[in-house]
């Protein structure tokens, strides 16, 4: 078995974080469950999202169960793979973007 830095069994544990904050992981999770409940999104168009956040944001914990949440909500393989894009192209763009904030830098100081 290979060891990694993250343990996929610390997913199951992730109730437990209101242990030493009780109220501010309620309200959180209090939170977390109406943001996912059916409203204007589907809860698989949610799970589509929730997947390509997780995907920028790297984190195996939420990649692991979006990943699984989206093939029980019956989305494809090629549809996790297009969403999961779809953030890379967000995230690599809002990074580029900034590049003008460099920019002006450089003709601010030049000019």
């Amino acid at each position: 078995m290979q060891k990694t830095y993250y343990d996929p069994a610390d997913l199951r544990k992730f109730g437990k974080i209101t242990e030493w904050s009780e109220e501010l992981g309620n309200k959180f999770f209090e939170y977390y469950g109406k943001v996912f409940e059916e409203g204007a999104l589907t809860a698989r168009e949610k799970s589509l999202i929730a997947l390509a956040v997780a995907h920028t944001e790297q984190c195996p914990y939420c990649i692991d169960a979006y990943t699984k949440d989206g093939l029980q909500r019956g989305v494809t393989k090629d549809e996790m793979m297009e969403a999961i894009h779809v953030g890379a192209a967000i995230k690599s763009g809002a990074t580029l973007v900034h590049g003008v904030q460099m920019m002006n830098k450089v003709n601010k100081l030049d000019g």
